[in-house]
C-alpha cells in the first residue's frame, strides 16, 4: 500500500472518545489516507498493570473504530510482545511497505519530550510526527533540536478532559462511562466487568 499513514500508538485502556477526536483531527489537519491504531503489548514508561489483558484492549480498539471505515487496528506492538519502542515499531513498518510515509500523532503535551525518546534522531529519519495542539499546553517547538523542526507539524484539536484514568476510575467506583466511550465500547467494558473492583479482587 502506498499513502500517508498516522499512526497513534497507546495502551487505549481503554479507548475513548478523545482519541478518536484526536486521530480525526490529526488525519484531516495533515490530510492522512488512514490512521492506524497501535495498542502496546507493554509500553516502556509502565509497569504492565492495566486493568484490561492485550486481547481485551484490542478487542475495544475493533470496536471503537468499526464506523469509520479510515481507522484501522495496527496489532504490530501486540503481536511483537514484550516491550514496545516506536522506533522498532516504525522500522518494522518502513520495511514492510517501503513506498508509504508514516506520521507518528502525539499529544501536544509530549511534543517537548521528543528529544527524550529512545533513539530519537533515527525515528525522525523514518517518520514525521504529528502534534495535537490543546489549549493549556503551549508548544516550544523553537526549544527542539533543529532535527525535529522540519519533521513536526501541528493539529489543533478541541479540549477534551478525558482521561483512561479517570474511566478505570469511574468504572471502580460504579460510576457512568456512557459519552466518555463508544457505545460499543461501554457495553464491553460493562459485560465483561472490565475495572471494577470485583474483578481486581478476583
Amino acid at each position: 500500500m502506498k499513502g500517508r499513514i498516522g499512526l497513534m500508538g497507546g495502551t487505549f485502556d481503554p479507548i475513548h472518545l478523545g482519541h478518536l477526536v484526536a486521530a480525526e483531527c490529526a488525519m484531516e489537519a495533515a490530510s492522512l489516507d488512514e490512521i492506524r491504531f497501535m495498542p502496546t503489548y507493554q509500553p516502556p514508561h509502565k509497569s504492565g498493570d492495566q486493568g484490561a489483558t492485550p486481547d481485551e484492549r484490542r478487542a475495544m480498539v475493533e470496536l471503537a473504530i468499526a464506523s469509520q471505515p479510515k481507522f484501522r487496528l495496527e496489532p504490530i506492538e501486540l503481536d511483537r510482545g514484550g516491550v514496545s519502542y516506536s522506533v522498532d515499531t516504525a522500522a518494522e513498518l518502513a520495511t514492510r511497505e517501503p513506498n508509504s510515509q508514516f506520521f507518528w500523532i502525539i499529544g501536544g503535551d509530549m511534543v517537548q519530550y521528543l528529544p527524550q525518546w529512545h533513539e530519537i534522531e533515527k525515528l525522525a529519519g523514518i517518520v514525521s510526527f504529528i502534534g495535537l495542539h490543546r489549549p493549556g499546553y503551549p508548544i516550544r517547538q523553537a526549544e527542539l533540536p533543529p532535527f525535529l523542526h522540519a519533521k513536526l507539524q501541528f493539529a489543533e484539536m478541541p479540549a477534551l478532559d478525558i482521561s483512561s484514568t479517570d474511566i478505570r476510575q469511574r468504572c471502580r467506583e460504579g460510576r457512568s462511562i456512557r459519552y466518555i466511550v463508544p457505545e460499543e465500547v461501554r457495553r464491553f467494558i460493562v459485560g465483561k466487568g472490565l475495572y471494577s473492583h470485583d474483578r481486581e479482587l478476583g
